[in-house]
């Protein structure tokens, strides 16, 4: 009995083992994508951040080119050009181009605040001033969400590269994020040539 007893035992360990690991298996494999999914949550969540800040300067363009352009009237290249980039930068859809032509756009409001300095009377409205102030607040505020959302990129995507991640990753539909880069050049003035406008002012 005593034999049998233990047999039966043994019998039915080896009967389990293969239900145990496939348990362990799948619960496993729950955990690794419950984790992809709370890490691409904070992904969208933080891109989210960068959006409503990036709506926030958008909103704020137009007003700032008006108030400008009342007196700078013959800057035209320069206002088309800041407004041919927010339009596009609104309808970029992924991170990569969006980051691009955002660089685009903050280089040419520098160079639109650089000409700005050449109008005493502009520097002083009071309006332009309250929108200079607000455009560098909402700078500052893109920064910082552009910083948490390249920190939750990097965490998902190395996320996904670690093995064997990367084989349940791929199999579940996980990919890689983009960045939301701010390259150098952005902090520079954009260059923009005004010899048309000049030449038009003159033949008034």
């Amino acid at each position: 009995m005593e034999i049998f007893g233990l047999s039966g035992v043994v019998g039915l360990l080896i009967l389990c083992c293969p239900l145990i690991a496939i348990v362990a298996i799948v619960g496993y494999l729950i955990s690794v994508y419950n984790g992809l999914v709370k890490l691409k949550v904070l992904v969208e969540e933080a891109w989210s951040g960068i959006d409503v800040q990036l709506k926030r300067r958008y909103d704020l363009i137009p007003n700032l080119v008006e108030t400008v352009k009342g007196y700078a009237k013959h800057e035209k290249k320069l206002f088309e050009k800041v407004t041919e980039l927010r339009t596009s930068a609104m309808k970029a859809q992924s991170p990569e181009e969006k980051g691009r032509l955002e660089n685009e756009l903050s280089g040419t409001l520098k160079t639109l605040f650089a000409v700005a300095e050449n109008y005493p009377e502009l520097k002083a409205n009071e309006n332009f001033m309250k929108l200079q102030d607000e455009l560098s607040v909402i700078e500052e505020e893109i920064q910082s969400a552009r910083r948490y959302y390249n920190g939750s990129v990097r965490d998902f995507n190395t996320k996904i590269q670690v093995f064997p991640n990367n084989l349940i990753a791929g199999m579940l539909g996980f990919k890689a994020r983009e960045f939301f880069e701010a390259e150098e050049e952005a902090k520079k003035a954009v260059k923009v040539d005004f010899s048309d406008d000049e030449k038009a002012e003159e033949t008034k």
